[in-house]
C-alpha cells in the first residue's frame, strides 16, 4: 500500500496506522506523533483503562469518532511496566525519518514509521522495566516424539541453559524458573504452563522445527556447527530455537548478545516440585512478595548480579558433592580471612550490573551511563585481582582468575569517558575533554558562541535602551531578538527598523533579528552540531569495543557474582552463627541444634530467642511427630528441610552441626488451603499433593507431612494416614518426619523398624498450655485442642462446653468403647449471656500513679516512688 493510500476513506496518517496494526493484532501499538506515543480505537480503549488516562477521540473513521490516548514519549517506561504487568503485550511504532525530509515528498506525505520492537514480559531489558535482583526469564518448551525439553533464557544478561524435560517435570522446572513467558508451539495442550501463571504465548510449528532451529542457532553463533557448544538432542535444539526466532521477531533484527547455551541435567539437582516450593516460601512468601521468604532472610548480597546467583544457587540446590564441597570451603577460607572477606565487600559494593548494561548496548538501548558502569566495574575487578592471596581455595581462585584481561578496554574507556555522563547519548557531554583535538575545538567555538550571544544582548540592550530585551531560542526561528509589546513602536521605528528585522508578532512580544545575529547563530548551530555528531561517532565506536570484549565482559561479571555470594554467605555465617555441614553421599541426616532461619530472625528482631531442635533420621528414616497446634510442629517439619537446601547450595547452616547424605528430593505438605478454581476442596489438594508425593519419592528424598487425613471423617484420615506413613517406610524408603494428631499411630513404631515417635513438649499451668516449641523422642498424651482454642479467644461457654463435652467422651471411650450413645446422653448446650465486666474502683496505688508526671521525675524521684509503691503492696 503506498503511503498516500487512505482505505475506506481515513487520512494518510490513519492509513499508516491501520496497516502497521494490521501487522500486530495481538499487541497494543504504540503509534509515535512526536514527543507523544498514540493509540487509537480499542487500543485506546484498553490502555486508557489499564493505565487509567484520559480518552479522547481524533477525527472520524467509517463515520464514527476515533478514540484516541497517548504517553509522553520521555515516561513511556513506566507505562509500559504498568501495560506488561496487566499481561499486554506492547507494539512500538517508532518515527523512522525526520518530518522535514516527508515534507520534501509532498505536503500530504506521512513521515514514514516502523515498529522497531514487540515489548513482552520475557523480552524486557530496561532497568526501570526489571527487578534488579532477580532474573527475567523467556522459556520455551517443546516435545518431539514423546521427549520434551525446556530452554530458557534471560536476554537481559543473556544467559542460555537447556533441559531435558519430561512431561511430568515441566510444572517444577517452571516453578523453579518462575519465567515471565512461555513460547508453546500451537496445538500443544498448555495446561501445565496455565496453571502455573505465566504468560504463555503460542508460535507456529516452524519455529520449533528441529531442522530450521539448528541453523538458527548456527546464525545466532556465526558458527557452521553446534557441536563446540556440547551435544544437545533434537528436542533440545526445537526449544532453543524457538527462543531465537522469537527473540529476531520481538527485536526486529536488534539481536541481543546471547551466551553460548549450557545444558543441564536433572540428575545433577535437587528437585523440588511447586506445592514444596511454595509450602517452604524459598523465594516468595506465602502472602506473596520476597519479604519474608527464606531467600530475603539469607540475601547479604553486594551486587545484582550476586542475588540473581543466590537465588539461582537457593532454587536449585547442587548434588554433586564436590561442587557442594567447594562452595563451602570457599565460605570456611573467608571466614577464617576475615580482614579479606571485609575488603572484597566494600568493593563490591562499588560493583555495577554489566550484564545487562552489556545487553542494552547491543541492542542499542544502552547510554553513556551503561559504558561508564562497565570501565568502573572492570576498574573495581581489577582492584580485587591485587587482593588475590596465594592461597585461594580452587573454586575462589577460578573466580578470581576471571577479573583480568581487559586492561585495553578499560585504557579506551577511562580516556575517552567523563566521570559522570548523561544519561542519553543525544545529549552529547559524554566524551572527556582532552581525548580527541577537533572535539575539543569544535565544543570552545559552541561554548564561546553562547559567551557572545550573552555579550551582544548587552550591547543591543545599550543601543535600544530596552532593558527587557532578549535573546532566545527556540527549534522553529532559532535565534531571535525578543522585547514586550510595550517597546514596538520604538523598535519598529528608524533608527532602530534599519538594524533590527522584524520577524514575528505574538500578543505580548515582538520578536527580530539582525544580520550580525544571523552569521551568528549559523557559527553557533554548526559547532553545536558538529560537536553532538563526532561525540555520536565515538559512542559508536566505543560501543564496537565494548561487544567486541563481550564474552571476558560476561565471564568477570560471572566471576564478580561468585565472589560477592561467597562473601555474602560468609559473612551470613558469621552474623548468626551459622555452622559447616557435612554432606557426603551417605543417607545420613542427623542435625543438632537446627533453626529455622526465616523464624530466628523475627524472633531475634522481637528480642525473643528460637529454641533450637536435634532431629536424627539416620537409624530410625520416619519420625512421627505428635503434639497440639502452635508448638512449633509446622516449623521443625520446615526448618528440616530448608536446612537440607541451604547445606546442598553450599552454605554453612543454621545448628550447631549437620551431617547430611545428599538430597535427591525433598517433598513438603504443611498447611492447607482449596483451589475452587480447578473445582478441589481442601482435602481433595491434600489428597493430590500426597499422591504426588507417594508416587515420585526415592530412597534419597526428605519428606514433610503434616496433618495427613485430617480433612475427612476421623477413621477415614486415620487410615489414609496410616497407609501414607506405610507406605513411606516400605516403597518409598526414603528419609521423613511425619506430624500427625493421630495418637493411635504411635502404634507403628512397635510394628515397623525405621519409625520413631517424638513429640513437640508443653506444660499445663493452672488450667492453661506453656509451648516449650522442644521435641523430644515419644509421644504426646492429648492434643491439647480445647486449651489452644480458648488462647484463640472462643468464648468462656464454648470453651467449658467443649471441656465438658470432651472429658465425657473420654471417660465413655474408656469405660465402654461407644462414644455415641455418650453423645446422646449430653445435655444441650445452652449459651450463657455475656456477663458484664464490673469496673472496680481504683486501687490505691492506681490512684498514686495517677498523681505521677513521669516527664518532669528525676532518677532519684522514680526509685524514691517505687520503694513508696512497694509499700503500698505490703
Amino acid at each position: 500500500m503506498s503511503e498516500n493510500a487512505a482505505p475506506d476513506g481515513a487520512t494518510p496518517m490513519m492509513a499508516q496506522y491501520l496497516t502497521i496494526k494490521a501487522e500486530n493484532p495481538e499487541a497494543l501499538l504504540f503509534y509515535r506523533m512526536g514527543d507523544f506515543y498514540e493509540m487509537f480505537f480499542d487500543d485506546a480503549l484498553a490502555a486508557a483503562s489499564a493505565l487509567d488516562i484520559a480518552l479522547t477521540k481524533r477525527g472520524k473513521h467509517a463515520g464514527e469518532d476515533i478514540p484516541m490516548c497517548g504517553v509522553p514519549v520521555h515516561a513511556a517506561e513506566g507505562y509500559l511496566l504498568t501495560l506488561i504487568r496487566k499481561g499486554f503485550r506492547v507494539a512500538v511504532a517508532e518515527q523512522m525519518e525526520d518530518p522535514a525530509e516527508a515534507k520534501k515528498r509532498g505536503s500530504k506525505s506521512v513521515v514514514h514509521r516502523a515498529v522497531v520492537r514487540l515489548v513482552t514480559p520475557g523480552t524486557l531489558t530496561e532497568d526501570s522495566l526489571l527487578e534488579a535482583r532477580r532474573h527475567n526469564y523467556l522459556a520455551a518448551y517443546s516435545e518431539v516424539r514423546g521427549e520434551g525439553a525446556l530452554a530458557w533464557v534471560d536476554i537481559s544478561t543473556g544467559a542460555l541453559s537447556v533441559m531435558e524435560c519430561p512431561p511430568v517435570r515441566l510444572g517444577p522446572e517452571l516453578a523453579r524458573l518462575s519465567p515471565r513467558e512461555v513460547l508453546l508451539p500451537e496445538g500443544q495442550d498448555d495446561g501445565v504452563v496455565q496453571a502455573s501463571g505465566v504468560t504463555v504465548t503460542t508460535l507456529g510449528r516452524a519455529s520449533f522445527d528441529s531442522t530450521n532451529a539448528a541453523k538458527r542457532l548456527c546464525d545466532l553463533y556465526n558458527v557452521a556447527a553446534l557441536d563446540a557448544f556440547g551435544a544437545f538432542s533434537r528436542v533440545e535444539i526445537s526449544a532453543m530455537g524457538a527462543i531465537a526466532d522469537y527473540i529476531a521477531i520481538t527485536q526486529k533484527g536488534k539481536l541481543p548478545l546471547i551466551r553460548p547455551p549450557v545444558r543441564e541435567g536433572l540428575n545433577t539437582l535437587m528437585q523440588i516440585d511447586a506445592t514444596t516450593r511454595k509450602s517452604l516460601e524459598l523465594t516468595q512468601a506465602s502472602g506473596g512478595g520476597r519479604a519474608g521468604s527464606l531467600l530475603d532472610a539469607i540475601d547479604r548480597t553486594q551486587t545484582a548480579a550476586g542475588a540473581r546467583l543466590l537465588e539461582r544457587r537457593l532454587s536449585a540446590p547442587s548434588r554433586h558433592l564436590p561442587t557442594i564441597q567447594g562452595r563451602l570451603d570457599t565460605i570456611g577460607y573467608l571466614l577464617a580471612n576475615r580482614a579479606l572477606a571485609d575488603t572484597l565487600r566494600r568493593h563490591l559494593s562499588s560493583v555495577h550490573d554489566m550484564d545487562r548494561a552489556l545487553s542494552r548496548l547491543a541492542l542499542e538501548r544502552g547510554g553513556p551511563r551503561d559504558m561508564t558502569a562497565i570501565r568502573n566495574t572492570i576498574a573495581t575487578a581489577a582492584t580485587l585481582a591485587e587482593l588475590a592471596p596465594d592461597d585461594l581455595p580452587s573454586s575462589l581462585a577460578a573466580a578470581f582468575s576471571g577479573l583480568q584481561g581487559l586492561d585495553d578496554l578499560l585504557a579506551l574507556l577511562d580516556a575517552g569517558l567523563v566521570a559522570e555522563p548523561p544519561l542519553l547519548a543525544r545529549d552529547g557531554g559524554f566524551v572527556a575533554q582532552g581525548y580527541d583535538s577537533e572535539l575539543d575545538e569544535t565544543r570552545r567555538l559552541r561554548d564561546e558562541g553562547r559567551g557572545v550571544v550573552a555579550t551582544l544582548q548587552a550591547r543591543y540592550v545599550d543601543m535600544t535602551g530596552v532593558s527587557s530585551l532578549r535573546i532566545k531560542h527556540n527549534n522553529v526561528l532559532g535565534y531571535f531578538i525578543e522585547t514586550t509589546s510595550t517597546h514596538a513602536e520604538k523598535m519598529l521605528a528608524p533608527p532602530l527598523s534599519e538594524s533590527f528585522i522584524h520577524r514575528q508578532t505574538t500578543a505580548n512580544q515582538i520578536r527580530f533579528t539582525t544580520l550580525e545575529l544571523s552569521e551568528l547563530e549559523t557559527r553557533i548551530l554548526n559547532a553545536g552540531g558538529h560537536a553532538l555528531a563526532l561525540e555520536k561517532r565515538f559512542f559508536d565506536s566505543f560501543r564496537a569495543a565494548i561487544l567486541a570484549e563481550s564474552g571476558p565482559i560476561g565471564a568477570m561479571a560471572a566471576a564478580l557474582a561468585e565472589i560477592d555470594l561467597a562473601c555474602a554467605l560468609a559473612d551470613l555465617a558469621l552474623a548468626h552463627d551459622w555452622t559447616a555441614p557435612q554432606v557426603d553421599d551417605t543417607r545420613a541426616f542427623t542435625i543438632a541444634g537446627g533453626r529455622h532461619p526465616v523464624v530466628e530472625q523475627a524472633l531475634r528482631k522481637a528480642g525473643q530467642p528460637f529454641i533450637a531442635n536435634d532431629c536424627d533420621l539416620s537409624q530410625d528414616s520416619i519420625w512421627l511427630l505428635t503434639g497440639p497446634n502452635m508448638a512449633g510442629k509446622s516449623t521443625f517439619l520446615r526448618q528440616n528441610a530448608l536446612i537440607a537446601i541451604l547445606a546442598q547450595m553450599g552454605s554453612y547452616v543454621p545448628a550447631q552441626s549437620a551431617h547430611i547424605g545428599v538430597v535427591s528430593q525433598i517433598f513438603s505438605r504443611v498447611g492447607a488451603s482449596d483451589d475452587l478454581a480447578r473445582g478441589r476442596s481442601t482435602f481433595m489438594v491434600e489428597m493430590v499433593e500426597t499422591a504426588a508425593i507417594l508416587n515420585q519419592a526415592d530412597d534419597r528424598a526428605l519428606v514433610v507431612l503434616d496433618e495427613i487425613g485430617r480433612g475427612t471423617a476421623t477413621y477415614d484420615g486415620l487410615s489414609i494416614a496410616w497407609a501414607t506413613l506405610e507406605h513411606l517406610h516400605q516403597a518409598n524408603r526414603c528419609r521423613a518426619i511425619f506430624a500427625t494428631h493421630y495418637h493411635e499411630m504411635a502404634q507403628l513404631a512397635q510394628r515397623l523398624d525405621g519409625v520413631a515417635n517424638a513429640t513437640v513438649a508443653v506444660r499445663e499451668w493452672e488450667g492453661d498450655v506453656i509451648f516449650l516449641h522442644e521435641v523430644r523422642m515419644g509421644t504426646a498424651d492429648r492434643s491439647y485442642g480445647v486449651q489452644v482454642a480458648r488462647l484463640a479467644g472462643l468464648p468462656a461457654s464454648v470453651v467449658a462446653r467443649a471441656r465438658a463435652v470432651l472429658e465425657t467422651l473420654e471417660a465413655g471411650e474408656r469405660e465402654s468403647g461407644k462414644p455415641k450413645a455418650l453423645i446422646d446422653d449430653l445435655p444441650l448446650f445452652a449459651a450463657a449471656p455475656p456477663t458484664p465486666v464490673a469496673k472496680a474502683a481504683p486501687s490505691q496505688i492506681e490512684e498514686r500513679l495517677k498523681t505521677i508526671s513521669a516527664d518532669e521525675l528525676t532518677p532519684r524521684a522514680a526509685l524514691d516512688i517505687i520503694y513508696e509503691l512497694q509499700a503500698m503492696l505490703r
